[in-house]
């Protein structure tokens, strides 16, 4: 079986590589990961510096629809060419780009294979404009919610905050917590439809970007979907524990895709 790797912004394919290290070898070792790069060199995410050397990527250079749908082109061209896949395994911005490829796909050429069968999120959301041009809902509470939650990411992820705290800089839901469940953060975006292949959504309760997360799942297939929140902040953790439920997840992901 094969997977497509989106990374999230201001890393690589090479550092998304590393940053799963520890769950992919509780895989079986058939699985081809492709580890793509984004299109546009980028400065380096918060705090990747200290880590991964250059060069970092962004899969866009603004965060607007025309520029996603411009890479989901570029990536559309990608996938012909090196698929098909049947798995997506995406951080952050990857989430963006592999949420709204889904959504274009239903949206455009719903008689067409989805671009991969099956989807794993892993501490990111949608865009909210690719969302509101396909016709959702965004609440004016969602909204405030994703302004409020990249500036306190932009805060906790910094180099400085990393070096002097580490793992204690992120004080995610207790500077963002509004109180509400899941569920109930799910019904802040309304759908006319969901995506329908089966997805995986990995979240941190730390993370100030959990509830973009949340809000992810929510346009997604119920009856087709897991969640898990490993209780860390905007990172993929790399305990024994963790590793162990996100591949167990991950396999879930395959069987339901059907990839042998």
């Amino acid at each position: 079986m094969k997977v497509l790797c989106l990374h999230g912004k201001g890393t690589s394919g090479a550092i998304f590589r590393s940053q799963i290290s520890t769950f992919r070898t509780k895989l079986p070792d058939d699985i081809e990961f492709d580890f793509i790069d984004g299109p546009f060199k980028s400065d380096a995410a918060a705090g990747i510096d200290i880590f991964y050397n250059p060069p970092y990527y962004s899969f866009w250079e603004n965060d607007s629809v025309d520029s996603i749908r411009a890479t989901y082109d570029w990536l559309t061209g990608h996938i012909a060419k090196n698929g098909p896949y049947d798995l997506a395994l995406m951080f952050s911005q990857g989430c963006v780009l592999g949420s709204s490829a889904l959504l274009f796909h239903q949206e455009e050429t719903p008689h067409l294979p989805p671009p991969f069968k099956a989807a794993i999120f892993v501490c990111g959301g949608a865009s909210l404009g690719v969302l509101e041009e396909m016709g959702f809902h965004v609440s004016a509470e969602a909204r405030e919610r994703d302004r409020a939650s990249r500036s306190a990411l932009a805060q906790q992820a910094t180099s400085s905050a990393l070096l002097a705290q580490g793992a204690n800089r992120w004080t995610g839901l207790e500077t963002l917590d509004s109180g509400l469940s899941e569920d109930e953060l799910r019904k802040e975006i309304t759908s006319p439809y969901r995506i329908n292949v089966p997805t995986v959504h990995i979240y941190g309760s730390k993370d100030p970007r959990w509830a973009a997360g949340v809000h992810l799942s929510g346009i997604c297939e119920p009856s087709k979907r897991r969640t898990y929140d490993h209780g860390g902040g905007h990172e993929i953790p790399r305990t024994a524990a963790v590793s162990n439920s996100i591949a167990e997840l991950f396999q879930w992901a395959v069987a339901q895709s059907g990839s042998n």
